[in-house]
């Protein structure tokens, strides 16, 4: 057997599967998810059956779940309880049967699908009354940039009534695992059932989402598209149904060709915690949250508080964002960015690999993962950009160059031999665009791409320290060249250079 420091490292972007794996997508929305055949791929080429393998920073879950369906001990942990409750929800689809999820439907169908129904013509006294009998979720306030001030002001009363009778309903079935798969299924249909919804525009009403997964904040909708509640649970419902059979199918093929043994275990601490939670592992993949923009734990209040798991004041201090409503410091994102990335190194065996997924304009951020990966021992041997894949891709909007999709896994090998680190040499960033560039053979490039690539070799050279680059000046670099951007494919192509689709090159 090949020791693990002695793995050929994956060196070349894989192909994305969007849309292919339904305990993924589909089931429960997200803010961001990692195409899952990627994920799996690299688990299985730097782990081995039976290593544990962990996601300091787990979202929803795919790395701790695709490493537990490969017969691994899949670790997840995440500050965020949504995280947390989504990951297990799928995790645990692998118990129970069949029969016992849909048996629980349709006993909550009996129970309450025509009360539900019966609330379309229900006057609006009806309604506050029967609000007055059901419970409720707090009353709590919203983030400051929020639409509206309170809670229960995201839905109308019809909304608000729906989502607890039929919650009600759930939260009586007897069997623990089909009450977690039919609350999995509740809780995305949660997502669509409130006033925030989007209808897509073109599209059918409910081919849509809520503003908190595209413009990152609670806004109501001018013109509330309300969809019809139960057709909109029940829809969900099918979909974890669908995913609860796709999971038993991968764990009966590892049973019929060698034996299932895969675990799961799931944490809610801050990365440093940890330390004292779980014992050395065998492989990390993990995506740490990339600054701004995105605030896990404010965005996430539209579930945690009907979940009742509304994160500390403790918990939200320590979430590794800039901004939010805490207005946390890009100072202390970089200072705790860099001391996260220590942690998993003391986290991680001897002899051992950790892939890092990031992307950001900020050299500082990069500075701070590969600086501090370097003085504890981690050995930077493969830097690949997942670049052009749909699933990458989705935030790639209005074909902004200065928009950045796709991001770069950095694999290190952890040595144990620290690296005294002085990155602060001049670094000429047009010279190395130039010589890239010149390296493009079809005459395309994805603007990630080259600046991933300017990043590691200013690393390389000892000079990421001193790089700050200007995505506008970034931008005039490469149209001094010859090249202009192509906003159809979201690439730059060379003067003469055939538009060429986005997944061309792959």
């Amino acid at each position: 057997m090949i020791p693990y420091d002695q793995l050929r490292v994956i060196d070349t972007p894989i192909p994305a599967e969007p849309q292919s794996a339904k305990r993924h997508y589909g089931v429960h929305p997200y803010f961001t998810r990692r195409p899952y055949n990627v994920v799996r791929q690299y688990i299985q080429h730097y782990s081995r059956e039976g290593d544990r393998v962990l996601d300091p920073f787990g979202g929803s879950g795919v790395t701790a779940i695709e490493a537990f369906l490969s017969n691994r001990i899949g670790i997840q942990n995440d500050i965020n309880p949504l995280a947390n409750f989504i990951a297990k929800g799928v995790a645990d689809l692998s118990k129970g049967t069949l029969t016992d999820y849909t048996t629980a439907l349709r006993n909550v169908c009996d129970r309450c699908e025509q009360r539900v129904l019966g609330l379309d013509d229900a006057d609006n006294t009806a309604i506050s009354r029967l609000l007055e009998q059901l419970p409720l979720p707090a009353n709590v306030r919203l983030p400051a940039n929020s639409d509206v001030q309170h809670y229960h002001d995201l839905f109308s009363p019809r909304q608000l009534a729906a989502l607890a009778v039929i919650r009600e309903a759930i939260d009586d079935i007897p069997n623990r695992y089909a009450r977690s798969a039919i609350r999995l299924a509740w809780s995305a249909a949660l997502t669509k059932i409130n006033r925030t919804f989007l209808s897509a525009e073109g599209r059918a009403e409910s081919r849509g989402g809520s503003s908190i997964f595209s413009i990152y904040r609670y806004k109501v909708a001018a013109k509330p598209v309300e969809l019809p509640p139960w057709p909109t649970f029940y829809e969900r419902a099918q979909n974890v149904l669908a995913a609860k059979e796709e999971i038993d199918r991968e764990i009966d093929y590892r049973k019929r060709t060698g034996g299932f043994s895969g675990k799961f275990e799931v944490y809610h601490d801050d990365i440093d915690a940890l330390r004292d939670q779980i014992k050395p592992v065998d492989y990390i993949f993990t995506d740490p949250p990339y600054g701004g923009h995105i605030s896990y734990i404010d965005l996430s209040i539209l579930w945690n508080a009907w979940n009742g798991t509304l994160p500390s004041f403790k918990d939200r201090q320590r979430e590794l964002i800039v901004g939010g409503d805490l207005n946390l410091s890009e100072d202390v994102y970089v200072k705790r960015l860099d001391q996260s990335i220590r942690t998993c190194f003391a986290l991680l065996k001897p002899k051992h690999w950790l892939s890092v997924v990031f992307q950001h304009w900020s050299t500082a951020y990069f500075d701070a993962i590969l600086t501090a990966a370097a003085e504890v021992g981690g050995d930077l041997r493969a830097a690949i950009s997942q670049i052009g894949d749909p699933v990458w891709s989705m935030h790639k909007k209005k074909g902004k160059q200065s928009v950045l999709a796709g991001e770069l896994i950095l694999t290190f090998l952890k040595t144990d031999k620290p690296k005294t680190v002085d990155a602060n040499k001049p670094f000429d960033v047009e010279a190395a665009i130039v010589r890239i560039l010149d390296e493009t053979s079809n005459g395309t490039v994805y603007g990630e791409y080259l600046l991933n690539r300017v990043v590691v070799e200013a690393w390389q050279s000892g000079a990421l320290g001193s790089l700050n680059i200007n995505r506008t000046d970034f931008a005039d670099m490469v149209a001094r060249q010859g090249w202009s951007y192509d906003d159809k494919a979201h690439q730059w192509r060379h003067a003469g250079t055939m538009s060429v689709p986005l997944l061309g090159r792959l």
